[in-house]
């Protein structure tokens, strides 16, 4: 790939200018700074390992269809040695799941065990595992702003999102040796972490925020919104209306928060749409843009600028987003919806990008595209901004920006490693998984099966991906297909915290929640995110009321002899089993671990409320939601599969022996940090 000189964003002109400014009041000077030029990725001819992450594909559908013919160019891999089922992890959640790949390790050797850790030190305060955002320190006020400059003499700490991945990943041994290797949709690796000898490439995937810095917020907007703006979960509605039915007053689009304010507020676009009910369409007027949709119809990307105000004597700084309109109704009733922010790839906010300029290089070719770690957009279909139908066509332009993406990546690979990832096949199964012939929570029997089968389609999309790229490197390269776990369907929620407070281990009358209006001093374990059960441990925890030692011992041992023998009212076993995690996990990264993790049977998993601590009023209970399936079980019923061109030799793989793989596969010594094998040796 040409490198070239990397050209001077608004952000860093924005801090020079501060800078200069501030210097002035301050009375020193500043010298101008220039780009240097990157070092180039290493391009000597070699060995070719090709990894294809589909994520969540399942090895009991993918049999079922392989059996059938549905999946010809697996099923050919098959026949030649080259498939098994993929031990996952426990839990088996995608960033735990992906940062064991990355590091060919446990969950001890990174410290990512669930979405969701909790801080001791704050008593249960929840963050998300994978990145946390630390605030700044120092400022400097001017007017209605705080400036944080990091520079002498201010010497600042501006915040700053940190990966909290840890451990060696299997790319550093790569770059070390001059060997290239290029990753695109990475998860768990977010912000993307550097390459010390330039020989690595990558764009982050899952945990990549919106520009508003959440994980995917659309907006919405109808004639039979709120008042005002109501936020739920993954979205926001706004009402609209017409003027003489045609045109309505400005409606204003909701950007990234300006930080640099004393009192920080969203930045603000305002549009204007008018509507032709006669043609069954409308314009939509942004910015100068003027966008014509009919009804049904989505725009393509479209660019945005968001002006955040600074003091006097520094340039408003601004920030490019991108989104997409897609004009569901014209009337009776007038529905508008609008995609996350995304950040834009030909003119990034923040780093999503290892180098920083991967992304805009990818952009000059590609356009726009979707740069969120989430891009199906399940918020909306929860929340009935979609209905399935609508959901597909979204996730279908997701999954064909995906395969534009792809095309990219194998006219830019020469040798080396090449990782590629698939979302499509697990938040479509999220939504649309539905194997049986219980009644599904929110379908009909017919719309169930044709869901379903929509996402059997999708894994044959997948096969045919498989196939080009068998008869592209079939003969010249390594190719692995690979998943991170597999799926159940998702019919029964437990509240851990429900049973916990039930069976004496919270004592706190009317508790609804243990991060509002718990007693501590009368709480000895308590549960948090999908899969953890924390001990309130004296000495760790800062209220902590259980005594190390005996104690311990004796309450780990009764909670996992009571919560193996919870049955449905069926008679069915809820969890499969609970796992010790100081039995299950070895090395260093182990301070943020629950001391439980709760392994769900196939059919069951943690209810919604369990995941922030909250308690309902029944321990088990439905789950009525569109998402209707799940695999944060216990890790032996939800394998994922391996696939390889190759015959497969270990005969029960796991996720963490793909990295050892891959390093062997390029000649180099599998590193003590590494806890797997070679899957093609015994």
């Amino acid at each position: 790939m040409t490198r070239k000189y990397r050209k001077l964003n608004r952000r860093e002109f924005i801090k020079r200018s501060a800078a200069a400014a501030a210097a002035v009041t301050a009375g020193v000077s500043v010298r101008p700074a220039f780009a240097s030029k990157k070092k180039g990725v290493g391009a000597r001819p070699g060995k070719k390992v090709i990894i294809i992450g589909i994520d969540g594909m399942d090895p009991g559908l993918s049999e079922i269809m392989m059996n059938t013919g549905r999946l010809p160019n697996l099923d050919k891999l098959r026949k030649q040695g080259g498939f098994r089922k993929l031990q996952t992890t426990s839990p088996p959640q995608s960033p735990v799941a992906w940062a064991s790949f990355i590091n060919g390790a446990d969950p001890g050797s990174h410290g990512i065990f669930d979405f969701i850790h909790r801080n001791p030190e704050k008593q249960c305060a929840p963050f998300y595992a994978a990145a946390e955002t630390l605030p700044g320190e120092g400022f400097l006020e001017v007017s209605d702003h705080r400036l944080q400059l990091d520079f002498w003499p201010f010497n600042h700490k501006p915040s700053k999102t940190v990966l909290r991945r840890k451990g060696v990943p299997l790319w550093d041994y790569l770059d070390a040796v001059g060997i290239s290797s290029v990753f695109y949709d990475l998860p768990s690796n977010y912000p993307p972490s550097p390459s010390k000898y330039g020989n690595h490439l990558c764009l982050a995937g899952m945990g990549t925020p919106d520009l508003l810095g959440s994980y995917g917020t659309y907006q919405f907007f109808s004639e039979n919104g709120p008042l005002g703006v109501k936020k739920e979960a993954g979205g926001r509605r706004s009402s609209v209306y017409f003027d003489n039915e045609t045109s309505s007053p400005l409606l204003k689009l909701t950007g990234p928060v300006n930080s640099f304010l004393k009192t920080p507020r969203p930045s603000e676009i305002e549009f204007a749409v008018h509507r032709d009910k006669k043609a069954r369409s409308a314009v939509i007027d942004i910015q100068g843009q003027k966008i014509l949709l009919r009804e049904k119809e989505w725009s393509d990307w479209i660019k945005l600028d968001f002006e955040l105000d600074m003091p006097a004597l520094i340039p408003n700084e601004h920030l490019s987003g991108i989104c997409r309109f897609y004009l569901q109704e014209v009337s009776p009733t007038f529905r508008l919806y609008v995609s996350p922010i995304n950040t834009d790839p030909s003119d990034p906010a923040t780093r999503i990008t290892e180098p920083d300029d991967f992304i805009t290089d990818m952009s000059e070719e590609l356009g726009l595209f979707y740069t969120t770690g989430f891009q199906e957009d399940h918020k909306a279909l929860t929340n009935k901004v979609f209905s399935d139908a609508e959901f597909a066509v979204q996730a279908e332009y997701v999954l064909q920006e995906r395969l534009n993406l792809l095309d990219y990546a194998v006219r830019h690979y020469d040798d080396g490693l090449l990782f590629f990832y698939f979302s499509s096949t697990d938040l479509q199964a999220h939504m649309f998984w539905w194997d049986s012939h219980e009644k599904h929570p929110t379908r009909s029997e017919a719309d169930a099966k044709k869901y379903f089968s929509h996402l059997q389609k999708t894994y044959a999309k997948m096969d045919e991906v498989v196939g080009n790229m068998l008869s592209l490197y079939g003969k010249q390269a390594t190719i692995i297909v690979m998943s991170d776990h597999g799926f159940a369907n998702f019919r029964r929620q437990f509240n851990l915290n429900t049973w916990l407070r039930d069976n004496g281990y919270i004592q706190s009358q009317n508790a609804t929640s243990v991060l509002k209006d718990i007693n501590w001093a009368r709480t000895r374990a308590y549960g948090l995110g999908i899969n953890g059960l924390y001990l309130n441990l004296k000495g760790r925890e800062r209220d902590g009321i259980v005594e190390p030692g005996e104690e311990r011992e004796q309450l780990i041992n009764d909670l996992i002899t009571g919560l193996e023998a919870v049955r449905d009212v069926d008679g069915k076993q809820v969890i499969r089993k609970v796992h010790r995690t100081d039995k299950v996990f070895a090395g260093p990264e182990t301070g943020l671990a629950p001391d439980l993790i709760v392994g769900y049977a196939r059919g069951f998993r943690a209810s919604w409320a369990t995941c922030l601590g909250d308690m309902t009023k029944e321990v088990l209970l439905d789950n009525n939601s569109i998402w209707s399936a799940d695999h944060c079980a216990d890790f032996s019923e939800v394998p994922g599969v391996i696939f390889s061109n190759r015959p497969i030799k270990r005969t029960c793989p796991a996720i963490i022996d793909l990295a050892p793989t891959i390093l062997n596969e390029f000649g180099l010594k599998i590193p003590p940090s590494m806890q797997g094998k070679n899957i093609f040796s015994t």
